[in-house]
Parts: structure tokens; C-alpha cells; sequence
């Protein structure tokens, strides 16, 4: 029988985590206690997790395990870390990119949903900057404890570095080479908007979204690809050149039918203020880059849903439907 080579443990490395939450606790978990490097957390001022943290003095799953590892309240723009790992959201990375900019860190990483990853490389510098998008499942309970599903349906971390992906394949957390991670991203991000909306608008209607609302989400994805094609990029990989090119219903009946799935809108339905803040991302884009402000786009907020939004869902969607 042929056996399959073990990843190769990569030699220990200073490491920090910005962002301690559940994505940030199991990168962290892992590297320091399957990847055996010297790992760093930085965890909001003041906050409950930040509390927690020093209380325990580890990264702690619900099952007791214990992952040691430094915490700290801010970024030492000082320290020379091998690989600083941001895994804020968006919208919450302008506060640390003055500290990021400034940092001796050789490497920096961001792992999250953006629109405009070229504005993150600009500001800490192309030569150390790279992209990724984690794929793992992972809880905090009340009382800080992590439980993590890590590789589910063969889920692989994306990295835009083949070294970062020999690291955390190393730690047991599953990753990928993906080449263009930043066009990767970008094309991914009107998805995010749509799988986070129609999971908001299903769980204020407590069974589901409408059909309406997926039709106005579906179109949405549609307008934000012509955006992305507007302004000189195509639609990236193959799986969305695809869904950019199939009648929206389809898209529609997706995310209706995910919509129904309790796991899956309760998963993604926290998501409120990054949706927005891509929303926003997405038309700051497009009066930069001056192109044409699609209603679409703007119809895809998820404040326009549910019972939240239920007026403006009758009084302002069928607009939006026909633009």
C-alpha cells in the first residue's frame, strides 16, 4: 500500500494572531500546540475575550485542552515576527494598519472578506503582504472555551503563499495554494453579502427568506460582477465565471433553499456589519473607479429584509428588481 507523506513540520516561528476570536483562537491553537511555534494573541482592549484569556493564560477547547500562548492588548510594532496573522474583519483593520505599517514583522497576512485587498497591500507593502480565506467551523462558549471543526467536507484554508500553506498544513490545519488570492477575494465578496443577507433576512422570518429576497439578492451578485468587470478585472475562479453566466434564478433558488437550513443561517446571520461594510466597499469602488452606481448593490443591505425591513422590502425592492 503506498503510504502519503506526512506534512513537514516547518521549523519554529514567532507568530501572532490579531483577533482572538473563533477563526483567530483556532489558527493560534493549532500553530502553538500542533505547530509547536511561538504564538502571540491580540485580543481587543477591554473585552470580555481579552479577559478570558489572561484568565486562563491559553487558548482552552471545550474538551480542556490547553494551547500556551502569549496575550496581549495590542500590536508590538517592534517585535520581529515571522508572520503576523489578521484575522479581523474588513471593516475593523483601519484601527491597526498604522501599527501594521510600522510593524518589523517580516510577514503579513490578512484572512478575511475584502473588496479591495490592493488598499491593505498599499499600506503595509506589497513585498510582505499576503491574502488568505479560512475555511473552518469554530465556537466560543459563554465561557471562552473553543470547539473547532477543522477540514469538514475536506474544507481547505486558501493562501495566496505556498510557505503559509506548508505551515498550517503542518499544524493540521488543512490549506491550499490559491494564485490569485486577491482577485480570489474580490469576486468572492459579493457572495459573502448574499449567503450573510438572505441568512439575516431568514432568521427574522424565523423559517427562511422569501423568494423575493433571494431574486434581489441573486441580482445583486449580478451587478457586483459587472462592477468587478467594469473596472478591469474578470470574475474569478471558473466556479463563479460559471455562476456569472447563469440565469439568477438559479442563484436564487440556491440561496432560498440555504436559507432553510438552520445551521447555515445561524453560522453566517452574525454577519450584519461585515455585509454592510462590503456593501459600502463595493460603492466607494465604484464612484472611484467611476462607474455606474448600480441599485442593485445597494439593494442587497440586510436591513432592507425581514421584519426589520419589511416597508421598505414592499415599498422599495421592485426598484431595485428592475434596475
Amino acid at each position: 500500500m503506498m503510504q502519503i507523506a506526512a506534512p513537514t513540520r516547518s521549523p519554529p516561528l514567532r507568530i501572532v494572531v490579531i483577533g482572538a476570536g473563533q477563526i483567530g483562537s483556532t489558527f493560534a491553537s493549532r500553530l502553538a500546540r500542533n505547530g509547536g511555534h511561538d504564538v502571540t494573541v491580540v485580543a481587543r482592549p477591554g473585552s470580555p475575550r481579552l479577559a478570558q484569556l489572561h484568565r486562563d493564560g491559553a487558548i482552552v477547547d471545550v474538551d480542556g485542552t490547553r494551547a500556551d500562548v502569549r496575550v496581549l492588548d495590542e500590536l508590538d510594532a517592534d517585535a520581529a515576527y515571522d508572520l503576523v496573522i489578521v484575522t479581523l474583519l474588513a471593516h475593523q483593520v483601519d484601527t491597526i494598519l498604522p501599527a501594521l505599517s510600522r510593524s518589523a514583522a517580516t510577514s503579513i497576512q490578512f484572512m478575511f472578506n475584502t473588496f479591495d485587498p490592493m488598499r491593505l497591500e498599499d499600506a503595509v507593502g506589497a513585498t510582505r503582504c499576503t491574502f488568505g480565506m479560512p475555511f473552518v467551523q469554530a465556537r466560543l462558549d459563554a465561557d471562552g472555551r473553543l470547539k473547532a471543526t477543522i477540514g469538514a467536507g475536506g474544507q481547505r484554508t486558501l493562501m495566496g503563499c505556498q510557505q503559509w500553506v506548508d505551515l498550517f498544513n503542518a499544524a493540521g490545519l488543512p490549506a491550499a495554494l490559491e494564485p490569485d488570492m486577491p482577485l480570489w477575494l474580490r469576486c468572492h465578496a459579493p457572495l459573502c453579502v448574499a449567503f450573510e443577507s438572505v441568512s439575516i433576512a431568514a432568521m427574522e422570518r424565523g423559517n427562511g427568506a422569501s423568494w423575493r429576497e433571494a431574486i434581489v439578492l441573486s441580482r445583486g451578485v449580478r451587478a457586483s460582477f459587472d462592477l468587478i468587470k467594469a473596472m478591469g478585472y474578470p470574475i474569478y475562479p471558473r466556479s463563479k465565471t460559471v455562476l456569472d453566466r447563469t440565469p439568477v434564478t438559479v442563484l436564487a433558488g440556491t440561496l432560498w433553499f440555504l436559507s432553510r437550513i438552520r445551521s447555515f443561517r445561524e453560522l453566517l446571520a452574525t454577519g450584519r456589519t461585515e455585509c454592510e461594510a462590503i456593501i459600502d466597499a463595493m460603492l466607494d469602488a465604484a464612484r472611484r473607479n467611476q462607474c455606474h452606481v448600480d441599485g442593485r448593490i445597494e439593494a442587497m443591505r440586510p436591513s432592507n429584509y425581514g421584519t426589520h425591513g419589511a416597508n421598505r422590502d414592499q415599498q422599495g425592492s421592485k426598484t431595485s428588481l428592475h434596475s
